[in-house]
């Protein structure tokens, strides 16, 4: 399977053995459409990820390759599982892009231009929104006026439903616990981060809602604000709602607090006394730690925290500072495994703690090959 995940200004790719998880080759476009940038569009993009391919000793036409998956962020309630691309499901997939207006579109053009290159192979849609479909009603209402969300679509979809998905799998398995007995907090940290409390199979809860933005504090999205917001500062501001919306998803979050999001270079910033940057890290870990606890209600009772993405994977004075104080509601932090390091999935808790925590890595483009297996029917 080639996996293939179009974003506004990047383009990743990889070739993986859905049976194996080996994947035989991956890459990235970076800085696609940038005046700087020798990549005008997707089309350039695309080429140059096949001509990367070749350079490797792979032909896509000849490899045996069965089909593309697709890495789509919206379905609406028209997409929730893995879908056989058409010329109408790009109609529909375009009409939705009202709903991720910063993340359709250009997942719908990767996909238009795969399809060009690549007529005679199977193209598979597999949506972020589709594992937290069938939330609880309680979780996915708004508390709106009903009609009005009905004829609009308005409701909690959560997003990162592919990685909550593929981690609390290896959660349970890391765990040697059945899945359908598991009950877990998935927390997938990175420039977008987002949690979910999950009981078996089924997500009872997650925090990003009918967009990206709900929810926690991320690289340049500021997570959850009071709605009034948007209105005080069109009203008071002189500001348009496309550019308070421009704002709360591109220069807010770590970007708008303290000039950065990387978090390395945060950690170098707080070292060096920056009163900005340790706010912004004290906001992101308050969030996190806030549902976290909330989750651990949802729940009832929680077998494992796991961790994950960039920063769930690579950070641990974020994993430290999120689950500080939580000892006497069952977690257990064990500092040394907490600071050793390592790549793999691996306990960080204390023996002794009742919840496991765990860092587990994400592997999104083996979970969408795998879904487009079940959609070829394998």
């Amino acid at each position: 399977m080639l996996v293939i995940n179009s974003g506004s200004s990047s383009l990743k790719y990889q070739l993986v053995d859905p049976d194996s998880g080996a994947a035989r080759a991956t890459g990235n476009v970076e800085r696609i459409g940038e005046e700087s940038s020798p990549v005008r569009d997707h089309d350039a993009a695309l080429r140059q990820a096949f001509d990367a391919l070749s350079e490797q000793g792979i032909d896509l036409r000849t490899c045996g390759l069965v089909a593309v998956g697709h890495r789509v962020v919206h379905g609406g309630n028209t997409f929730y599982k893995p879908t056989r691309v058409d010329d109408a499901v790009i109609g529909k997939l375009t009409e939705l892009s009202e709903l991720a207006p910063l993340h359709n579109p250009p997942a719908i053009k990767g996909i238009e231009v795969a399809r060009k290159l690549l007529p005679e192979v199977m193209h598979i849609a597999v949506f972020d929104t589709a594992f937290f479909h069938d939330m609880p009603p309680a979780a996915a209402t708004y508390a709106i006026d009903r009609g009005l969300a009905e004829r609009w679509q308005i409701r909690r979809y959560g997003f990162h439903g592919t990685s909550h998905r593929y981690v609390s799998e290896q959660a349970a398995a890391f765990l040697e616990r059945p899945l359908r007995g598991t009950k877990q907090i998935v927390l997938h940290l990175g420039n977008g981060c987002s949690a979910s409390a999950i009981a078996g199979t089924r997500p009872l809860d997650t925090s990003m809602g009918l967009t990206p933005l709900e929810g926690l504090v991320m690289g340049t999205r500021s997570g959850d604000i009071d709605p009034s917001i948007v209105g005080y500062l069109c009203h008071t501001a002189n500001m348009s709602v496309d550019e308070v919306e421009s704002m709360l998803n591109q220069r807010s979050g770590m970007l708008g607090l303290s000039g950065e999001r990387d978090f390395r270079r945060l950690r170098t910033m707080i070292e060096s006394g920056d009163g900005a940057a340790q706010l912004a890290y004290s906001v992101f870990t308050h969030r996190l730690r806030k549902y976290i606890g909330a989750y651990l209600a949802v729940l009832g009772h929680t077998d494992a925290i796991t961790f994950t993405g960039g920063i769930g994977e690579n950070d641990a004075a974020v994993r430290r500072d999120a689950l500080a104080g939580l000892e006497e509601l069952g977690v257990v932090l064990d500092e040394r495994r907490n600071l050793g390091g390592g790549k793999g999935a691996r306990q960080i808790s204390a023996e002794e703690s009742p919840i496991a925590v765990l860092v587990i890595p994400t592997n999104e483009e083996l979970a969408i090959a795998r879904d487009c297996v079940s959609a070829l029917g394998g």
